[in-house]
């Protein structure tokens, strides 16, 4: 297995298709989400992906302040359903703070949160900052993780 982050612009043509094709066989197919899917952002963004045998298992993109929110953002977080059974969330977002950290220094970072995952950000240390919304019909709650500065 391995992890690695890339910019958009670091892409291959096939690691970006497969990118696209695992957010869209989840956040539209599987939960029946009719959206548009590409937003624009993903050409100013690190793609971090966790894969075994050149097959994307798992990715999230990280956004720059200023893009999404004031703050660094993590989003898009995504697992293969044919691998969740080995939890690769938690290294996914173990590894997106650490790249965040690395690249950016010790920030804060937000991120919208599909409502019921809540619990699953709280392990990794974000904290509800009490907005929530409907984003594509679906609940989400903004959430950040404060750094000592």
């Amino acid at each position: 297995m391995d992890i690695s982050t890339k910019h958009y612009s670091e892409l291959t043509l096939d690691e970006f298709h497969d990118i696209i094709a695992l957010r869209i066989s989840v956040f539209v197919v599987e939960q029946d989400c009719p959206y548009q899917e590409l937003d624009g952002l993903d050409k100013d963004a690190y793609h971090l992906c966790i894969t075994d045998d050149n097959k994307i298992m798992a990715t999230c993109r990280i956004l720059k302040a200023g893009i999404a929110y004031p703050e660094v953002a993590i989003g898009r977080v995504v697992s293969d359903p044919q691998h969740r059974h080995l939890k690769l969330g938690h290294e996914l977002m173990k590894a997106a703070k650490n790249f965040v950290f690395e690249k950016f220094g010790n920030v804060n970072i937000k991120l919208g949160a599909q409502t019921h995952l809540t619990k699953f950000y709280n392990s990794h240390g974000f904290v509800s900052t009490g907005k929530e919304y409907l984003e594509d019909g679906i609940p989400h709650t903004e959430m950040i993780l404060k750094t000592n500065h």
